[in-house]
């Protein structure tokens, strides 16, 4: 029995170990460390660390780091919390010390922007600016950004509908398309974006299908994803009431009119149901695109 209750002890012990390991290899520290607002290396190390589906990242922002003091904190924490470092910082003193921290730590450190940076480099035969926050700088783009930001504001949910003359891109849809946060993000790349919702008994305007100059992109999802998407909405409201707002019957039928409505005016559609929001708008862009080169 002695021997039994060792040989249980110590498969016990394995399987602890084993599922301690697991969980070590699931979580994981990521430490981003920009001189500006770090959106790049965000951006980036999400897109990597997603084709990892056991690997989760605990991520670290340390932006803005602009002095002395600021990376101090940023190497505090990575000698806190070891693991990857992704890095994009253009004052080369800064660099060598992270560079160097790093190596005496035993962590791995990468400059992200490197190999793309000097390939454009060698392609275009020119050094780089070596300006922090190159990318953001406030010029006419920027600003035509905000314009079109006060724009989707201003044009949100039905409002000012006869200002939609002026946009690039109408979206249209039933409740709980991602017809605001589409437009949001539309926005922030430029584009002057406003939306219309199509409720029951809803009667567009006849000037909007006669518009020549925005896209008009009709925007679908399937009905049950709706129905889940509405009474999550209901119940973060406090709102658990069985309306028609979150039946399945009332839904079908707004989702025909509404594909009609598209189908009528030949608009193009764009089916939401297993789309993220960057997913699309970026289909909507290569729509707006293809039109401009018909």
């Amino acid at each position: 029995m002695d021997g039994d209750k060792g040989y249980l002890s110590s498969n016990t012990d394995s399987v602890t170990d084993q599922h301690e390991n697991r969980i070590r290899s699931i979580y994981f520290h990521v430490h981003l460390v920009s001189d500006s607002t770090g959106e790049t290396l965000v951006e980036t190390s999400r897109a990597s660390c997603a084709q990892y589906q056991h690997g989760m990242a605990v991520e670290h922002l340390h932006a803005l780091v602009r002095s002395q003091t600021q990376l101090d904190k940023a190497l505090s924490s990575i000698e806190h919390y070891p693991g990857l470092v992704f890095y994009t910082l253009v004052n080369q003193d800064r660099r060598r010390r992270l560079e160097e921290h790093c190596k005496a730590l035993g962590v791995t450190a990468v400059s992200i922007l490197d190999p793309v940076l000097a390939s454009l480099g060698r392609y275009l035969g020119a050094p780089m600016s070596s300006e922090v926050g190159a990318q953001r700088t406030m010029d006419a783009e920027y600003f035509s950004r905000i314009g079109a930001l006060d724009f989707a504001m201003a044009h949100d949910d039905g409002q000012n509908i006869e200002g939609l003359a002026d946009a690039d891109i109408i979206l249209l849809g039933i409740s709980r398309t991602s017809k605001t946060p589409t437009c949001i993000y539309l926005a922030n790349r430029g584009f002057r974006t406003g939306n219309i919702p199509m409720v029951p008994g809803y009667v567009l305007p006849h000037f909007i299908e006669n518009l020549t100059k925005p896209l008009i992109v009709g925007l679908v999802s399937s009905p049950d994803r709706i129905v889940q998407i509405r009474r999550n909405r209901l119940t973060s409201l406090g709102d658990g009431s069985e309306s028609s707002y979150v039946d399945r019957h009332q839904v079908r039928d707004e989702m025909k009119t509404a594909k009609r409505l598209f189908a009528k005016n030949n608009w193009p559609v764009v089916d939401v149901s297993r789309r993220s929001i960057e997913e699309t708008a970026a289909r909507i862009i290569n729509l707006l695109q293809d039109r401009k080169h018909l």
